[in-house]
């Protein structure tokens, strides 16, 4: 009988450990997630610099649109977590729009090489960059089910395994990338 209880307890501890690693694993995989989400934003920062030169030698006039790119890219780089971010970069896809909007205002510009390899650079990062979000927010997923699952949900409250956050897009306009083609 006292093996048996024994058994009982060391099953249950057991099964307590199971579930604890397995948050743990969640957890971990969604700080890598939200690492390649950064990556994937630092791309596209450091793109945006050679791409408002670029503009700014052929569209003189657009002093305003060329400082909307500057401070929402500035913005978006001093952003924290999810919510923020996704803020952020809302306002910076916006005025990305507005800047490409531009290069139809000037012919010249849309014959740049260097405007049209930064271009379709954009266009692979923004894929990139869908692709890990989209990867976060399934991490994002299973870790908050989990956290919130019986008899997981235990665990998680003793060992303080808060669910996180969604990186959403706020605005519908904003759910596809930027259209960057002439």
């Amino acid at each position: 009988m006292g093996w048996m209880i024994l058994a009982a307890l060391l099953l249950l501890v057991l099964t307590g450990i199971g579930m604890y690693n397995s948050l743990v694993r969640l957890r971990a995989a969604g700080d890598s997630a939200w690492a390649d989400i950064d990556v994937q934003l630092k791309r596209r920062y450091d793109l945006i610099p050679n791409l408002v030169e670029t503009v700014k030698a052929y569209a003189t006039h657009e002093k305003g649109a060329l400082e909307a790119v500057i401070n929402a890219r500035a913005k978006a780089m001093s952003a924290q977590g999810p919510q923020d971010k996704a803020a952020a970069e809302n306002q910076l896809s916006q005025s990305l729009k507005s800047l490409f909007a531009l290069a139809e205002a000037y012919p010249q510009l849309r014959a740049v090489e260097a405007f049209n390899q930064l271009q379709g650079s954009l266009n692979q990062i923004e894929d990139a960059l869908q692709n890990a979000r989209r990867y976060y927010n399934a991490v994002v997923r299973d870790y908050n089910a989990k956290t919130q699952e019986v008899p997981t949900n235990f665990i998680a409250g003793w060992f303080h395994f808060t669910g996180r956050q969604f990186f959403e897009l706020t605005e519908t306009s904003q759910r596809e990338p930027p259209k960057v083609q002439f």
